[in-house]
């Protein structure tokens, strides 16, 4: 569940980033033959419906249906009393109320067409019961998977959603920069209290609390001992849009070393090849309803390359004068042979 504030910003995102969005949808529906989508959500999986139309549930699960022809309603899990609420958050035509979901969204599209050819986003992450539901309220429609469908479309950033990847990072640098106290756990209970004031739907703390021992992020339950050197990485959401931010704690001249390291890197981005002599290295982006997919990286062989013009967040590991230096930031994919760049310096206070 949720903790941050859900609300929407009609500057940060006007009806306009909705309608376009939904134009280039319906466009490469019709070219496919699809009379309707269906997008899952819940709160670990809130990135296709609140790119298509805001909604980010705090807890429980809905799905989007967008037909071809008409506005795009939700169907929620969720009782009557949060209709209000999820009107004023989404950019939705209408909010139907059920705890069976699936079957609902099916008896709605089929009231208009029985036999409509359906396209369902992230198919195979359907939750089986829903799937089920949506066969049984719909025998006749056909279901088919639109997963590549949707990645193509949602792949790119628009002006939109990188600004909101600015405010999340600039929210999340702030808060890094407030991490201090005599305790691991002080440390991190002030980061998520910066960032949650400064406006984060949500943040996430991992820290690696002593890199000549162990270099891997993980959520600290309990106290944790800290080394000469640590790690802290926050993961924030801010109006959908979601980043990582990875920091080190250490001298001063080994962590600009690291970073101009991590920026020529990230600029060859996605060949792999500025990454050479990092001991790992993960680019992660979203491609359909979850915020934070792995795309590329030491561990994924071929993975799945970001086009150019994609919002991505870096993560990697190297070495400087012995010591291990770990960096993450937010960074756009080059477009028609510019390098890829970063959204804001990794050190950044």
């Amino acid at each position: 569940m949720r903790r941050g504030l859900i609300a929407r910003s009609l500057v940060e995102l006007p009806d306009a980033v909705f309608d376009t969005r939904l134009v280039r949808l319906r466009a490469a529906m019709q070219a496919a033959h699809l009379d309707a989508l269906v997008v899952y959500t819940n709160n670990t999986r809130p990135a296709g419906v609140s790119w298509l139309a805001g909604f980010v549930p705090y807890w429980s699960e809905a799905v989007l249906v967008v037909p071809r022809q008409g506005g795009p309603y939700l169907v929620a899990a969720l009782s009557f009393r949060v209709k209000p609420w999820i009107e004023r958050v989404s950019r939705v035509a209408d909010v139907l109320h059920t705890p069976r979901i699936g079957l609902k969204a099916a008896q709605q599209i089929a009231a208009t067409q029985a036999d409509a050819a359906v396209g369902v986003v992230d198919f195979d992450g359907l939750p089986a019961g829903i799937a089920e539901d949506l066969r049984d309220g719909g025998p006749q429609l056909a279901l088919h998977d639109a997963s590549a469908l949707f990645a193509s479309l949602r792949a790119v950033a628009d002006p939109a959603e990188i600004a909101l990847a600015s405010r999340a990072t600039d929210i999340g640098h702030r808060a890094l920069s407030a991490a201090q106290g005599e305790t691991l756990n002080e440390t991190i209970a002030g980061v998520e209290s910066k960032a949650r004031a400064l406006g984060a739907e949500e943040i996430y703390i991992a820290a690696a609390p002593d890199l000549d021992r162990d270099t891997r992020f993980r959520r600290i339950e309990g106290e944790a001992t800290l080394g000469k050197t640590f790690a802290l990485r926050a993961t924030v959401a801010y109006k959908g849009t979601w980043i990582r931010l990875a920091r080190t704690m250490c001298e001063t001249t080994i962590a600009q070393e690291a970073a101009a390291r991590f920026a020529q890197a990230v600029a060859s981005l996605p060949s792999d090849r500025g990454f050479a002599g990092f001991r790992s290295w993960l680019v992660e982006g979203c491609r359909m309803t979850q915020p934070l997919d792995a795309l590329i990286g030491t561990r994924l062989g071929a993975g799945c390359p970001p086009p150019p013009g994609a919002l991505v967040s870096v993560q990697a590991a190297l070495a400087v004068d012995g010591q291990t230096v770990l960096l993450g930031a937010p960074a756009l994919i080059g477009r028609s042979g510019e390098a890829s760049s970063l959204i804001a310096d990794p050190l950044y206070d």
